[in-house]
């Protein structure tokens, strides 16, 4: 494995298919203590899959890795999250066009 960047999270899933561990580097921002990416290809996203399929995942960010849970997050019955989320990622990024995704550290 790489040296983990501090500008990436690293997001490891388990494959819906081969139930092999499946590690991206990905952009993220933290939102009220939890952390955000946008999945670029959207449903068709292996990672997206996997964690519809098994919301465990694990996560490296900021200096520690967490075992936690996934999920998408729908504009229409959260609105102000997927707001809050895609101005943060447009700030940071200048982009956000794809699905948000939701990881929720577990109790430490």
């Amino acid at each position: 494995m790489q040296p983990y960047k501090p500008e990436f999270l690293y997001l490891t899933t388990i494959g819906h298919k081969t139930g092999n561990p499946h590690e991206i580097e990905i952009w993220y921002v933290p939102y009220s203590g939890r952390y955000y990416l946008v999945a670029e290809g959207r449903e068709g996203s292996h990672s997206v899959q996997n964690i519809r399929r098994n919301p465990a995942v694990s996560f490296h960010v900021e200096g520690k890795t967490h075992q936690g849970t996934g999920r998408t997050v729908d504009p229409a019955s959260e609105p102000e999250l997927a707001a809050a989320v895609s101005k943060l990622m447009d700030d940071k990024y200048a982009w956000s066009n794809g699905l948000i995704v939701e990881l929720a550290p577990g109790e430490s």
